[in-house]
């Protein structure tokens, strides 16, 4: 994996978290003293003897006189030449004297980088070098920047900074390979000059390590939670970076920020660390592999002598620190601390912070692939989210199979862990900011009549957004910055979360992740790119990353329209989103229909005098003719097929569509970008620079999804699921459960005291998900809920402990919160929720004892319509039970209810009770004010009342309901059956 680059310390834009490191100052030889005289005698004869000479020889360059009238009267001779020429030399006198001063100030006070003399160029680098030499002697030589060997060299090479200004395509993310090389030499040298202090003498069996753990899914291992857990007192990571600062870590890399670790990094602990198999010894670490023990006992010999000359390193040069001290060529946005970072910052990383995980047992058997790919998972969970709910609205009002849609099927096998990972690695928050930010951008841009720039990239870096432009465009607008360099906006995190939606048209739908380098994720905007992007390698591994481009294509949640042709392969993958993907069935059909469409779109594009889709997207044809057409062909095309695509995709980054092509050899006509699929994961493109780990979406878990999918379809088969709940009570007397929770309405448990401190609302929280998931719950699905950020292992099993301590256990000794055969957590039979009840009483009514006795069915309905005392958790607190966002039980609850409502109406007016049946309908419209169905049958009961007045205030009281939407077409109907003059009376009645 590459190795993070620390920032400039010149171009960050918060201070680094440094203190001075001690450094032995090195002896002084007979050579130091020689270049010291030298030295002195060199800027004496530049600083004293020149401008001697020049008044001896030529005079003071200021006139007698100011008459620059009579200067312009005068002849031109060699004397007006020599005296220009004068003027010239005492010029570059003066400027070299300033440079003098200034590298003399900033030598002896130690503090900064020099200031830049305007012009000076090599003569501020000589100046440098002189000053240098002659201080050799001196107390502050050790901190002195290159020697004499860099001479050659110009002062911009070395203040330029190593990460270079993005190039126009192809060489978008390339690193200038000469400037960092150069960079990194002068870093080299500088090191050489400075040596560190010995390490204080220890035994080293008294000292403590910790290796950093792999991440799981959104969460990181951060030195606050280090501190928290082994040290008693979060507070004390500062304590920990101080003595592993700049240290070198077993892959090479240093450690340079608080809050910037990575996975398998080795941290020293102070003396009082405690925490068990966390905290290992070098010699005496039984349960880490014999290489742990070997990279702990490696990095405890390094100490402090290499703290020293890595931070001298780090103040010099963090940047070479790319590939082993080697040159930096991946274009990264530059990493820096959000705004206001605090001690909490430190403890939850960013959700969209990623790092490579390790392959261990922490993710439970869940896929890797989805658990690390947050917004992927997240626009997959919310498409089956909406296709959910739309099952249940068509199964409700359409009454399909029997209401087959109203309990969706449980998933099983590999559908079931994907489901699972999608709950764990969904980051629906990124998602919506990523969203608002690009919509927010567009705004302002056409608020100030500015076009969208054309964005290459987008990087999601610690929080912030960072957008790659295809060249500059200008200061952005507020609050996006510049970043970088010209090519770059930068917009932060807290910024970001300060927009509110806007009614503009999603700017750069193509975005689409490809992969995580360190911890930024790169999304490449598939459209803007000016010819194709082939990608390469085996087929298998290609059709996991073709897999992942168009499952979060067709599901992402930063785009408005757009048409994604599928060719070669994902024929099955048209079930995530009908609207949006489209399969052909080979490379012909595809030609004939992108010709057709790119003549189309350059006709519209030239009728409407727009130079690209970028300006009809900000302009009046926003929403209605600028959606991209995103082109993914796995299959590779012949020669001749092949020339003909790359002749299309000349012009497809002006027109919207973008053409992404896979190729065996690597080798494509046309291609403007040219990656390649590696059999470890690896996503390479050597002309951008770019080593990603690669987004992928594997051909099981393909599957998988996709049956998800279908699974919704209320009309799949005929031996689809029936409307039998997961989970019957025992209903009678003798059923009476130990702990009875009320979800429907306020939250309430009986049986069980009520936890004290903190953790209760936590307890509560975990206590609803395991009743609302009585198939069992996995154990990270249960953490990703109730922490969305993150949370470490020990966290959770303190909790699940805490948990199960307090449901007890039934009376023969079994606890009430129990784990199954596959991991997952389950509740006791005796632990039931009012919702439980409901589903039972209303099953038992329509499908058990209530279809052969009228009176137990009355019963049951009625039992079951009094439990229902107001929305699902309606006291729910503000900023937790996020997770119900991702569930349908809010769509169903209320669809459960009508039903419950409309059966029991029926039931009063099968004996002519309409009153009771009005009873019955408004009860269940406080719960469902929105269902249909239950306004109609109450207008058809008040109708039966024989009241025209009351049948009138009903028609009224709907009408202002429905606002300016109107009256539902059926319930316009049923009034025109029932009250033909209803449009008068609620006219008269205002």
């Amino acid at each position: 994996m590459p190795r993070r680059r620390s920032p400039s310390p010149s171009s960050s834009t918060a201070p680094r978290n440094r203190t001075p490191q001690p450094v032995r100052v090195r002896q002084r030889t007979f050579v130091d003293f020689v270049k010291a005289f030298l030295a002195f005698v060199a800027l004496a004869v530049l600083l004293v003897g020149v401008p001697a000479a020049l008044a001896m020889t030529a005079g003071w360059p200021f006139p007698e006189s100011f008459e620059p009238m009579e200067w312009l009267k005068q002849d031109i001779s060699v004397s007006t030449f020599l005296g220009i020429l004068t003027f010239v030399v005492w010029l570059a006198w003066a400027q070299f004297t300033a440079c003098v001063l200034v590298e003399m100030k900033a030598a002896l006070s130690g503090v900064g980088v020099p200031g830049r003399v305007p012009g000076a160029g090599p003569s501020q680098l000589l100046a440098r070098q002189l000053v240098a030499a002659l201080l050799l002697v001196g107390a502050t030589a050790a901190s002195f920047t290159p020697s004499l060997a860099q001479l050659g060299q110009t002062y911009d090479d070395n203040q330029r900074p190593t990460v270079a200004a993005a190039q126009q395509t192809p060489g978008l993310f390339a690193q200038q390979q000469e400037q960092a090389a150069s960079t990194a030499a002068a870093v080299a040298e500088q090191a050489s000059h400075t040596e560190a202090t010995p390490a204080a003498a220890k035994k080293q069996g008294d000292t403590k390590f910790y290796r950093i753990q792999p991440p799981e899914g959104r969460h990181h291992d951060s030195l606050w939670e280090i501190a928290e857990r082994h040290l008693g007192d979060g507070r004390r990571y500062k304590e920990i970076f101080e003595l592993n600062k700049d240290r070198v870590q077993p892959d090479g890399s240093r450690l340079s920020e608080a809050s910037l670790i990575r996975p398998g990094w080795i941290m020293e602990m102070p003396g009082d660390a405690r925490g068990g198999d966390l905290v290992e010894m070098p010699d005496d670490a039984p349960k880490v592999s014999p290489e742990v023990q070997q990279q702990i006992s490696d990095y405890a010999r390094t100490g402090d002598g290499d703290q020293a000359q890595g931070g001298d390193q780090a103040q010099g040069g963090d940047q070479a620190q790319g590939s082993g001290g080697g040159a930096a060529h991946v274009d990264l946005p530059q990493q820096r601390p959000a705004p206001g970072t605090d001690h909490a910052d430190l403890r939850r990383p960013a959700p969209d912070q990623v790092a490579t995980p390790a392959e261990d047992s922490s993710s439970f058997g869940l896929p890797e692939a989805l658990l690390t790919a947050p917004l992927l998972a997240a626009g997959l969970l919310g498409a089956l989210g909406h296709r959910r709910r739309q099952a249940l609205w068509q199964s409700a009002f359409a009454g399909i199979g029997g209401r087959r849609g109203m309990e969706p099927p449980t998933p099983t096998g590999d559908a079931l862990d994907v489901q699972d990972a999608l709950l764990v690695g969904a980051d629906p928050e990124g998602v919506r900011l990523l969203d608002r930010s690009l919509r927010g951008l567009a705004a302002s841009l056409a608020a100030e009549s500015r076009p969208l720039p054309t964005v290459y990239a987008a990087w999601m870096s610690n929080g912030d957004l960072h957008l790659q432009l295809a060249q500059p465009s200008g200061k952005p607008p507020s609050p996006w910055q510049l970043g970088q360099d010209q090519t770059f906006w930068m917009l932060a995190r807290a910024d970001a979360e300060s927009y509110e939606d806007v009614d503009t048209a999603a700017p750069y739908p193509g975005l689409v992740s490809l992969g995580t380098m360190d911890d930024s994720r790169l999304l490449l905007n598939l459209e803007s790119v000016p010819g194709i992007v082939s990608l390469s390698g085996r087929e298998e591994d290609r059709a996991a990353v073709f897999a992942s481009v168009a499952a979060e294509l067709a599901t992402n949640g930063w785009s408005d329209r757009m048409t994604i042709t599928l060719v070669g392969f994902g024929e099955d993958l048209t079930a995530l989103a009908p609207s949006r993907l489209r399969h052909l069935d080979g490379i012909e059909a595809l030609i004939e229909t992108m010709e057709a469409e790119t003549r189309q779109r350059r006709g519209a594009l030239g009728a409407a005098g727009h130079d690209s889709v970028l300006t009809g997207r900000t302009g009046p044809a926003q929403h209605t003719r600028w959606a991209p057409h995103l082109v993914l062909l796995a299959a590779e095309p012949s020669p001749e097929d092949a020339m003909t695509l790359a002749e299309l995709a000349a012009d497809a980054g002006r027109l919207g569509i973008g053409y992404l092509v896979g190729t065996g050899s690597g080798d494509l006509p046309g291609a403007a970008w040219e990656m390649e699929i590696t059999g470890e994961g690896r996503l390479l493109a050597p002309l951008l620079g770019l080593e990603l780990d690669a987004q992928l979406l594997p051909a099981a878990q393909r599957r998988a999804v996709v049956e998800l999918f279908t699974d919704t379809d209320p009309e799949r088969s005929p031996d689809g699921p029936g409307t039998t709940p997961p989970f019957l009570v025992d209903i009678s007397e003798q059923g009476r459960p130990a702990v009875y929770a009320r979800l429907v309405g306020p939250y309430e448990i009986i049986g069980l005291e009520t936890p004290d401190g903190e953790r209760s609302a936590l307890l509560h929280e975990a206590l609803a998900l395991l009743l609302l998931h009585r198939e069992g719950v996995h154990p990270r699905v249960l953490s990703s809920a109730l922490w969305p950020r993150g949370v470490t292992d020990d966290v959770r099993q303190a909790l699940l402990d805490r948990l199960r301590d307090w449901l007890g256990t039934d009376p023969d000794g079994t606890p009430r919160l129990r784990t199954d055969d596959a991991g997952r957590l389950t509740l006791a039979k005796s632990v039931v929720s009012d919702l439980d009840v409901l589903r039972s009483l209303y099953h038992e009514a329509t499908q058990g004892k209530g279809v052969d006795s009228r009176a137990v069915r009355g019963r049951l309905l009625t039992d079951a319509l009094v439990l229902v005392r107001g929305p699902l958790l309606a006291d729910r607190p503000e900023g937790r039970y996020r997770w119900l966002t991702h569930e349908i039980v809010d769509a169903q609850l209320p669809l459960l209810v009508a039903d419950t409502g409309l059966a029991l109406a029926e039931f009063h007016m099968e004996k002519d009770r309409a009153e009771k049946a009005i009873e019955a309908l408004n009860a269940a419209l406080r719960t469902a004010p929105a269902d249909e169905r239950l306004w109609n049958e109450l207008l058809r009961a008040t109708h039966a009342l024989d009241d025209p007045q009351r049948l009138t205030a009903l028609a009224s009281d709907l009408v202002t309901r429905s606002g300016a939407r109107g009256l539902p077409p059926r319930t316009e109907a049923l009034l025109d059956e029932l009250l033909p003059t209803w449009r008068d009376a609620v006219a008269a009645a205002g």
